[in-house]
């Protein structure tokens, strides 16, 4: 059995979509109460108790198949259960030729402009396609490092961002370069941002979502936010809107930190799910008219864009060699510039109509007000 993979630091903006049990521990008869990081650390080799926290704030350690806070003590007859983002397997990594968007290349880092639909790493349902197979094949043998504590299938790889979004990656072709851009996202001080189509027009139009972000209890498939800090980790995504469209917006999010699905979780909890986002809610029609045509309309650019609306716009960091900064900007993809497109366009042919529209309350509907937005 593993120790406990994957449960310190999380990578940013990419989550798996199963949790796996890993370990399983009984409570004896006789056990007195005892903290339970302490009783998981006592049974673990190798695994430290920061770690052990770690998990049980993700809400990856559960006792009689609920989260637990850190200050929960087990008592006899407890069941406790390490669960982990990948399915215990030993599996090998052949190359494979899968193009790449080569933004810039020198002897330390490589950056590219991820396609949306490429799974970042190997893991559960995803053996075979992924941008580490990509990455094998392009570097021909070339050796590349592993971040401290992740896994051997992770050659090169400082951060992630999820299948379905598209964007900037920056991968370490050193053991330096991985020590220094590791050291920069865990400090928080790489400057990122995304671009999001979001549902209806956030009001201040600017603004900052703060809340804990962490696996939602009651589905393994979803994040959720914790305002009160109970659970999850501290995140905050700052955000401005671009081009407001009425029922839909185009907006600019700046990262402090990186947590799992992060983006898509805050604007959901302040009412703006991500365009077509189907974990989060955003592939229903959440705003606009009733009329059929209208619902048309949406339902044609959810095939120009079949994902969660989401690009990873902008990157900068401070060159592991150089010490200077760079930064590196990507066009938005085809995908959204269509999407963008199209609602100009029917914007344009229904002046003078909408704000009536928005104010006929028989025409106009807003389902975002009945989602649960934690």
């Amino acid at each position: 059995m593993p120790d406990i993979p994957n449960l310190n630091e999380g990578l940013a903006e990419q989550g798996n979509d199963e949790l796996f049990e890993a370990r399983r521990f009984k409570a004896d008869p006789g056990q007195s109460p005892i903290r339970i990081d302490k009783f998981v650390t006592d049974r673990m080799v190798k695994v430290s108790r920061s770690r052990v926290q770690n998990a049980i704030h993700a809400g990856n350690i559960l006792v009689n198949n609920e989260p637990v806070k850190p200050n929960y003590k087990v008592v006899a007859g407890d069941e406790v259960v390490l669960m982990v983002a990948d399915e215990p397997r030993d599996f090998e990594i052949i190359p494979e030729n899968i193009p790449l968007e080569i933004v810039f290349e020198d002897d330390d880092i490589l950056i590219i402009n991820k396609q949306p639909g490429l799974v970042v790493h190997p893991g559960v349902g995803n053996y075979t396609g992924t941008l580490v197979h990509a990455l094998c094949y392009y570097f021909q043998g070339q050796r590349l490092p592993i971040k401290d504590g992740h896994e051997h299938y992770q050659p090169g790889l400082v951060h992630r961002i999820d299948k379905d979004t598209s964007g900037l990656m920056v991968i370490a072709k050193t053991d330096m370069a991985m020590q220094s851009l590791s050291k920069q996202f865990y400090n928080h001080t790489v400057k990122r941002t995304y671009n999001a189509i979001v549902w209806g027009q956030p009001d201040p139009a600017d603004g900052t979502v703060t809340a804990h972000v962490g696996r939602d209890p009651y589905d393994s498939l979803k994040y959720r936010t914790f305002p009160e800090g109970d659970y999850g980790k501290h995140a905050v995504t700052h955000f401005r809107t671009l081009e407001p469209m009425y029922y839909i917006s185009l907006i600019e999010c700046r990262l402090e930190t990186g947590r799992t699905h992060q983006i898509r979780v805050h604007m959901r909890s302040i009412g703006h799910p991500l365009f077509n986002d189907d974990r989060y809610g955003g592939s229903e029609v959440l705003k606009g008219t009733i009329f059929t045509k209208y619902k048309e309309f949406v339902h044609n650019c959810f095939k120009l864009i079949p994902r969660q609306s989401l690009h990873a716009k902008t990157l900068g960091f401070v060159h592991p060699r150089t010490g200077e900064e760079v930064f590196f900007d990507s066009e938005l993809p085809n995908d959204f510039k269509q999407v963008m497109a199209k609602w100009r366009v029917y914007l344009n042919a229904r002046k003078g109509q909408i704000q009536q529209e928005i104010a006929d309350s028989d025409v106009v509907y807003d389902d975002i007000n009945h989602m649960n937005l934690k």
